[in-house]
């Protein structure tokens, strides 16, 4: 299931990454952020991956871009957009040890909503920044105990080895991010493009749960 998890677990288990099936209403998705930090330049393309550590209940033990839900602190009166970006820069300070002095080089890049039918939901803004020059990323070694920078192409081969955990969402915008030679071309296709929000669909068939994207057959 996602925003987090994937494959088809069967309806009436526990996902690994903590989420669950809500067979009932739909639970209000909470605003979150989360920053796709980029380096490489104009040649080439990498990003940071942080690894979550495996007690927590929500998605423990996965790979994931820097990120977490909007706060009190966040919002502080101002307009969505800036509590969006106050965040993504917090939980980036928090997980990465990233700081930035500008929002305003957070370039928005996708929406994910997560699905209907799964109890733990957010409403998920991702941005696009460039590694800030003269710092180097490092976990707190408690919400945070690894972290690796990653082509997109190397991060999902280490999943498909088992080597790392990914879930949907991740894969999923690692997959977008495969398709450009470098930080630069990416960024350049981001900016001033609208951001159109997608939220995934599950569909239970027999007992079992799959993922399904706008677009898809049977969405």
């Amino acid at each position: 299931m996602s925003e987090g998890g994937e494959g088809q677990p069967r309806a009436d288990a526990r996902p690994g990454s903590g989420e669950e099936y809500n067979p009932g209403p739909a639970t209000r998705p909470r605003q979150a952020a989360t920053v796709i930090v980029l380096r490489g330049g104009d040649q080439a393309l990498e990003v940071l991956l942080v690894r979550r550590t495996p007690k927590a209940r929500f998605m423990g033990g996965v790979w994931v871009f820097p990120g977490g839900a909007v706060d009190d602190s966040d919002i502080a009166g101002g307009t969505q957009s800036q509590a969006l970006r106050t965040a993504a820069a917090r939980e980036l300070r928090e997980e990465a040890a990233i700081t930035l002095t500008d929002t305003a080089g957070l370039v928005e890049f996708s929406r994910w909503i997560t699905p209907a039918q799964v109890r733990t939901r957010f409403d998920t803004h991702f941005f696009l920044v460039e590694m800030p020059d003269g710092q180097q990323p490092r976990v707190d070694g408690e919400e945070c105990v690894d972290l690796g920078w990653f082509t997109p192409r190397a991060a999902l081969d280490a999943h498909a080895a088992e080597d790392i955990v990914l879930v949907f969402p991740t894969i999923k915008h690692l997959e977008q991010l495969d398709g450009f030679a470098s930080a630069e071309a990416l960024l350049t296709h981001a900016r001033g493009r609208r951001v159109q929000p997608v939220e995934p669909r599950v569909v239970l068939e027999g007992g079992v749960a799959s993922v399904l994207l706008p677009g898809d057959p049977g969405y």
